[in-house]
């Protein structure tokens, strides 16, 4: 299954919503970013059931930055798509929404927004919501994943 998770407020903190990795002092100097607790955990258990993990946000980061992030974090990504590549194939595919994970062969798309939620249901693509405040957001993900695989079947 390919699974893409967004940056904002559901991996990268915008403050202290939610506790995160550590960093060295190296990490901070070079701008490496803050990443939600549990992070690597998740995505390598997701990676040895043979799952692609991919990053799918509207932020204008650079993929080179993004990539440099995860890698700090032990975390290969397959696939990275920031605001700029969303922008051009959204308008060549006529769609307006902010994401449209189909469009880049995601299965299921990971992320913070109610927003996001209202056009998963509208262009029918699968997305799983998480919040800030739930402590157990990785269960979240693996008990949902899961039963989309069940029901797949």
């Amino acid at each position: 299954m390919n699974i893409s998770f967004d940056l904002d407020n559901t991996l990268i903190p915008y403050s202290d919503q939610f506790k995160t990795e550590k960093r060295n002092w190296f990490a901070k100097y070079i701008g490496i970013e803050k990443i939600r607790k549990g992070t690597p955990n998740l995505m390598h258990r997701l990676q040895n059931e043979g799952h692609h993990i991919h990053i799918y946000t509207t932020s204008y980061r650079t993929k080179f930055k993004i990539r440099m992030t995860f890698w700090f974090y032990g975390i290969k990504i397959k696939k990275i798509v920031n605001q700029i590549e969303n922008n051009k194939k959204l308008k060549q595919l006529g769609i307006s929404s902010s994401k449209y994970p189909k469009a880049f062969n995601f299965d299921v798309h990971i992320d913070d927004s109610e927003g996001v939620k209202i056009e998963s249901e509208k262009f029918n693509f699968e997305v799983i919501i998480i919040y800030t405040n739930d402590n157990h957001w990785y269960k979240t993900i693996e008990n949902k994943i899961q039963f989309l695989i069940t029901n797949k079947e």
